[in-house]
């Protein structure tokens, strides 16, 4: 089993950090050929599917398309031929507005080359990293090289060309006194945009630092880094704000600056 950070990026372009809430995916190998997927997000939509190395992917569930394209390139690589039983799980929803696909990808290629990886030895993550971007290209690049290669406190500057070597900057806002916390507003998706505006202004003006978007598209949620002492504040203003409109609460995490997965022996 490993487990796997959720990722962001930050308000500068090529920097991504992890966050201290994990996705996990578990994998053990079979040899007749099949992938039985289950997740408990998901508890009656598991799925037993033949592992087919080309052509057409068969039906499956909405949430199992993607873990699924995963085990079939892993197959094509060599890691899981024969099969492989799956189970994820993941500690946030969507609604928390942190991407959810790619933490749940690299878990899923962590465990499934794990178990096919000789004893004492490590899953090759470079190898890994490219084989997601072949199978999925539609994903986040810079959000999977942070679930594989984070830091606590530190954030990950990726470059946009390949051969280059990462490089890490100090990220960690609990040691210079301030909180990172992503709020997520809730509600019609054709509202959001003007609500997290509006969470946005409120924040500020009861004290919060900086705001931006955790991923690359428009979602449902902002980070904000705010001065420790102003968290009960800048929280109070922004419930009282969407209290008196009658809107619903957003919701508020709290996020550490984590590591890059790891198994969980």
């Amino acid at each position: 089993m490993w487990s796997a950070p959720y990722a962001f990026h930050l308000g500068s372009p090529g920097l991504v950090a992890a966050a201290g809430w994990p996705t996990a995916a578990a994998a053990a190998p079979r040899t007749d050929g099949l992938v039985r997927l289950s997740s408990l997000g998901h508890p009656a939509d598991s799925c037993d599917l033949p592992l087919a190395l080309s052509g057409p992917p068969p039906d499956a569930p909405a949430w199992a398309v993607r873990p699924y394209a995963v085990l079939r390139a892993l197959a094509r690589a060599g890691y899981g031929r024969g099969g492989t039983d799956l189970h994820v799980q993941g500690s946030l929803t969507g609604a928390a507005g942190l991407a959810t696909a790619e933490p749940t990808e690299c878990a899923v290629a962590l465990a499934v080359a794990d178990v096919h990886t000789a004893a004492g030895e490590r899953p090759d993550r470079e190898h890994l990293a490219r084989l997601l971007a072949g199978a999925l290209p539609d994903g986040d690049e810079g959000l999977r090289r942070a679930v594989f290669f984070a830091r606590p406190g530190r954030a990950l500057l990726v470059s946009p060309e390949p051969r280059r070597r990462q490089r890490y900057v100090a990220f960690d806002p609990a040691a210079s006194g301030a909180r990172l916390v992503l709020v997520a507003v809730r509600g019609e998706a054709a509202d959001r945009p003007g609500e997290l505006a509006r969470a946005v202004a409120c924040a500020r003006r009861a004290g919060a630092l900086s705001a931006w978007p955790p991923g690359q598209r428009p979602g449902r949620s902002v980070l904000v880094l705010l001065p420790e002492a102003r968290m009960a504040a800048v929280r109070a203003a922004v419930a009282e704000d969407f209290r008196d409109r009658d809107r619903p609460v957003p919701r508020f995490l709290n996020i550490a600056v984590a590591g890059a997965a790891r198994r969980e022996d």
